[in-house]
């Protein structure tokens, strides 16, 4: 699957990508850092991947959530690993 010319994704990451991007936690700046995608890449994603409906509840939630940017996050969350992260497999941020 080519989402921009920059890189092929196998189903596995795509399906890695629209699980962070679903959370709220999750900020695009880690889907940035393990993936190399930019939130309009991901946004792109989305919209090629989910229904059209799906698209349009994420975007809604994505919009109204303000732990999806860094930037507006409180200073209190200053990470976006979670506890669990380890277990997950193929992930370069449980490796550092």
């Amino acid at each position: 699957m080519i989402i921009s010319s920059k890189k092929e994704f196998t189903e596995i990451e795509i399906d890695r990508i629209i699980e962070m991007a679903w959370e709220d936690r999750t900020p695009f700046e880690a889907i940035n850092f393990q993936f190399s995608l930019k939130e309009a890449d991901v946004k792109v994603l989305m919209k090629k991947e989910l229904k059209f409906s799906s698209y349009k509840l994420w975007r809604k939630r994505v919009e109204n959530c303000k732990t999806k940017h860094l930037a507006k996050r409180a200073e209190g969350i200053d990470r976006f690993k979670c506890k669990l992260q380890r277990a997950i497999t193929n992930n370069k941020i449980s490796k550092r």
